[in-house]
């Protein structure tokens, strides 16, 4: 068949360790032989951060706003061990908080559901989308090791001059100290990505924070959700029956277990982190998860939600063959050739991409599979454990005769 041509780049985001070995493969074995693909590329492997300093985290997040729509790999947030791992000159920030706090914005994430696994939680029927806030808080904090007795304290400044003071902690000894922040107009465009994204899909949405205990921190969340809502969304939603509640996020979690699932969950931004890897795994796990972030302006990255998966990396570079989960990682393509189709009116683009993901159910639902499915299959057909390639070239097998 003659290759579908694209018009836009799509950005690129090479990653680290096992995830870039299979981000290599789903190139080849998928998307090239069907699509002219044409990309911006950077690589924001470990290594070539430390090379350029961070600098090409900051580069492609920028070329992401460019050209509206991005692909992102799994990478490293280096610790202690990696900065020794890799001889870092520093322990470089996630580049995930890098990109969201350039793009803004709001994570959406949704499991994959196949038939013959079924959630961990016998209730769940339907997905569970969290809806993550991607600015702000831990992920852009300020931290301090505090050396010794002293004391700590909360300033700020305005621009009149005013200043606001207040003591933090009076340290008798060694400790630590983290200060954190949000804006209103990132909690506000998150506030609106949610609520259009369930108008969008007839979903209802749930908020949690803990605002009893952050009765200023929190309870800004949840004041400029419900401005929100109120002048802007009520309306909406009633017309379409759906429901837009805020609870506690300790009640949330119990509400979430009892439910059916089939509803949109937001969370702040490390909630979200936490509650998305909860979920994805109850479904089934980590690798059969969708991931997209939405920036208040247009611009979209799809990414896989998961780790760079080091454990199977150190096998393969022992020469062992692995098994390890392409699936979230095939999704991020779909959904990033799809909305570059979506928004350059090629059609026949996100064709494919539905054909690609229909694909890998498929397969999956025929009792091919990767090694971290087996244990939780319960189809009629038993289960056949794959290595990646083998599951790749299984997809592709199924791909031609649906394209054909």
């Amino acid at each position: 068949m003659e290759k579908i041509k694209m018009n836009t780049p799509l950005v690129e985001m090479d990653g680290d360790e096992m995830t870039r070995i299979l981000w290599k493969q789903i190139k080849e074995e998928v998307i090239l032989p069907y699509v002219d693909l044409k990309t911006e590329y950077y690589d924001l492997g470990l290594v070539h951060r430390e090379e350029t300093k961070d600098q090409v985290t900051i580069d492609a997040a920028n070329a992401n706003k460019k050209y509206g729509v991005a692909v992102k790999c799994a990478t490293i947030t280096p610790n202690a061990q990696r900065v020794e791992e890799y001889h870092l000159s520093q322990m470089w920030k996630s580049p995930n908080g890098t990109i969201r706090a350039i793009l803004d914005g709001t994570v959406f994430r949704a499991p994959i559901m196949v038939r013959g696994i079924s959630p961990v939680v016998r209730t769940w029927k339907q997905p569970i989308t969290i809806a993550r806030h991607a600015f702000g808080d831990v992920y852009r904090a300020t931290e301090y090791r505090v050396p010794g007795p002293g004391k700590a304290e909360l300033l700020f400044t305005g621009a009149d001059g005013t200043t606001f003071r207040e003591t933090v902690n009076d340290f008798d000894g060694p400790g630590v100290l983290q200060g954190q922040f949000n804006k209103d107009s990132s909690i506000s465009s998150f506030a609106r990505a949610c609520f259009q994204y369930a108008v969008d899909t007839r979903q209802d949405l749930w908020f949690s924070t803990k605002d009893t205990i952050s009765k200023q921190y929190d309870h800004t969340f949840k004041d400029l959700f419900q401005e929100i809502y109120d002048a802007e969304y009520r309306e909406k939603f009633e017309a379409l029956g759906i429901e837009y509640f805020y609870t506690l996020i300790d009640d949330a979690v119990a509400r979430v277990i009892r439910s059916k699932g089939g509803f949109i969950w937001a969370c702040k931004n490390y909630d979200g982190d936490v509650m998305s890897d909860m979920v994805s795994t109850a479904f089934g796990s980590l690798a059969m998860m969708t991931s997209v972030l939405v920036s208040p302006d247009g611009n979209y990255e799809y990414e896989a939600a998961h780790g760079t998966v080091t454990r199977h990396y150190y096998k393969y570079l022992k020469g062992e063959e692995t098994s390890t989960n392409p699936v979230a990682t095939l999704f991020a393509w779909s959904g990033a050739l799809r909305k570059r189709g979506e928004l350059d009116g090629i059609d026949v683009l996100g064709r494919f991409a539905d054909a690609l993901e229909r694909a890998t159910i498929d397969t999956i639902e025929s009792g091919v599979m990767t090694g971290d499915l087996c244990a939780m299959w319960e189809g009629e057909t038993p289960a056949r454990k794959v290595t990646s390639l083998e599951f790749l070239r299984e997809i592709r097998a199924r791909l031609d005769k649906a394209l054909a």
